[in-house]
């Protein structure tokens, strides 16, 4: 229920907080007073949009806070609480926006910062504000169809068809676009199997081209090649003359002076090392020539091969924009990848098929359930309504819900048409037929029967006794105070039929600041007397007369 009440600088409000009892609470005021402003900072709290044009004044923001207590046995806002981070004061609530003048706002529970959407889902919880123009509700066929579900304790079966028709929703979807996949690679298989096949055929194989130029450049300078080494084999072992030696046999014949001469002078062992070292290291370097030279290939047909794999290498770079043989595997696996994605696709295709066809028959499982529920349901609901509404003086009112089959959807595969008829004959769709008084009627009694079904612990009637007066007014105001014994109850009312009914009665007035000149709107809870003195206003007017005041005091019993 709502506690407390606390408001700053919001539109005609200045400041003000106020306290909430239990019970039927009513409130009243002369048109424009401020009853609808106070609803205003209500609907702050529950999430509705936010501007800078709430802010009264030159102030710097605007805030509204309330206080609830709630059920500490309610688990699912428990849960919801959690999620959004924030603490559970067992069952203590308390709800804070604040506007400033950008137009942004913030919110609170219990200190912690939460989003809007949060305030909308535990205000769905916590309060329902009926409005004068809600009766436009009943020829909402959405609207009767859960009206329904409440009553026949329907919340589960809805909310599972629900989510059952999101999945299959989903599944349907992802099967379109799979197809359209399909499709579109099923067009384009022909050619990436093409492409796919050529290089493959190519036998790629990384750092093959850099293999390749370096062969080619030997094998196009092939005979240079073995005249340059042909001639350094010559130097290593020609001689210039019938005397002179060959490189290495010279060497030979300097280390041995050399050797002879050390047995004199030990440095000259030192160089003979020396020399030796020198012959084998130019031995094991003509012995490399000598194998090169040999290995150099003059074969033009070899080169032919080498030129060509080379020329169809980088038509295949070129081809594809690779800057090498790397990226071009890397393309062909992509096409591999492609093609065989397409068999995945397929093969994925009939795993969606098989879960959509699951998921079918669940959610016709479900909506049966839902059908059958809201068949068994329909009769003792209308019965309920009728009885209701033939209480508030429509004595031959008949009330009628009639279930027809649709295509299967989120609800099920029901319509539902609530029918109505004052007389008592040929009862019609009630958006058709109902003048505004049997239509608030009507709306009373549904939003009774929601009260007793949805467990909602405050409830909001914003001069739902639009249309009716007299005694019509007076038995609206019992069933009123009826859901006041179970629930808080607020009616704001220009009924005094109805004001009198209440445990608790707030009166909303609009007075002249005199400090800033301006118009600011109050509420204040009426005393015993002053609630006779309002409601002998509400009976004759400014002008309060014996007989009005007396006709008060009968109202409330006194």
């Amino acid at each position: 229920m709502l506690n407390r009440l606390q408001v700053k600088n919001f539109i005609l409000i200045d400041s003000l907080e106020i306290d909430f009892p239990e019970g039927l609470i009513i409130i009243t005021g002369q048109t424009g007073a401020g009853k609808s402003i106070l609803l205003g900072a209500l609907s702050l709290i529950m999430g509705s949009k936010a501007d800078a044009s709430m802010i009264s004044g030159d102030a710097e923001n605007c805030i509204v806070e309330a206080e609830f207590d709630v059920d500490p046995s309610d688990t699912q806002m428990m849960d919801e609480l959690d999620e959004s981070g924030v603490e559970w004061d067992g069952g203590h609530l308390i709800i804070r926006r604040v506007v400033n003048r950008s137009g942004r706002s913030r919110a609170f529970v219990n200190d912690s910062p939460v989003s809007v959407q949060v305030l909308q889902s535990l205000a769905s919880r916590l309060i329902d504000v009926h409005s004068q123009h809600q009766t436009l509700l009943l020829s909402d066929k959405n609207f009767q169809l859960g009206i329904l579900d409440h009553y026949a304790g329907n919340a589960q079966l809805r909310s599972d068809c629900a989510e059952l028709w999101r999945e299959m929703s989903s599944v349907k979807a992802e099967i379109t676009q799979l197809d359209a996949k399909i499709a579109r690679m099923a067009s384009e298989r022909d050619y990436n199997e093409a492409q796919y096949r050529q290089l493959e055929a190519a036998s790629l194989s990384e750092g093959e081209l850099e293999e390749l130029e370096e062969e080619q450049k030997q094998l196009a300078n092939a005979e240079e090649i073995k005249n340059c080494l042909g001639n350094a084999e010559e130097l290593f072992t020609a001689s210039t003359s019938v005397d002179s030696l060959s490189v290495d046999s010279s060497l030979k014949e300097v280390s041995k002076l050399l050797t002879k001469a050390g047995r004199y002078v030990s440095s000259l062992s030192e160089l003979s090392d020396r020399v030796d070292s020198c012959r084998r290291e130019l031995d094991d370097i003509l012995s490399e020539i000598s194998t090169i030279n040999s290995r150099v290939d003059l074969s033009q047909e070899r080169l032919d091969e080498v030129e060509s794999r080379m020329s169809l290498l980088y038509g295949l770079m070129q081809k594809h924009s690779c800057k090498d043989v790397a990226e071009l595997i890397q393309v062909r696996d992509n096409y591999s990848d492609m093609l065989f994605d397409s068999t995945q696709m397929e093969e994925k295709k009939a795993e969606l098929e098989a879960r959509l066809s699951k998921v079918s028959t669940q959610l016709e499982k479900v909506a049966q359930q839902l059908h059958q529920s809201r068949e068994k349901a329909a009769t003792s609901f209308a019965s309920d309504i009728q009885a209701s509404i033939r209480g508030m003086e429509l004595s031959y009112a008949v009330f009628e819900v009639a279930l027809t089959e649709t295509p299967l959807c989120a609800t099920g595969c029901d319509a539902v048409v609530f029918r109505f008829s004052a007389s008592g004959k040929n009862p019609v769709d009630v958006a058709k037929c109902a003048s505004g008084g049997e239509m608030s009627r009507i709306m009373l009694a549904l939003k009774a029967m929601m009260a007793r079904y949805t467990n909602m612990p405050t409830m909001i009637f914003d001069e739902i006794d639009t249309g009716v007066s007299g005694s019509v007014a007076d038995k609206m105001g019992s069933v009123i105070c009826a859901m006041g014994a179970d629930m808080q109850v607020f009616a704001i009312t220009h009924l005094p039929q109805v004001a009198a009914k209440g445990s608790a009665h707030y009166l909303v007035s609009k007075e002249i600041d005199p400090a800033s000149g301006e118009a600011i709107s109050k509420i204040e809870r009426l005393s015993d007397e002053q609630r006779v003195l309002e409601l002998a206003r509400m009976l004759s007017g400014s002008v309060l007369t014996d007989e009005a005041i007396a006709n008060a005091k009968s109202l409330l019993n006194i």
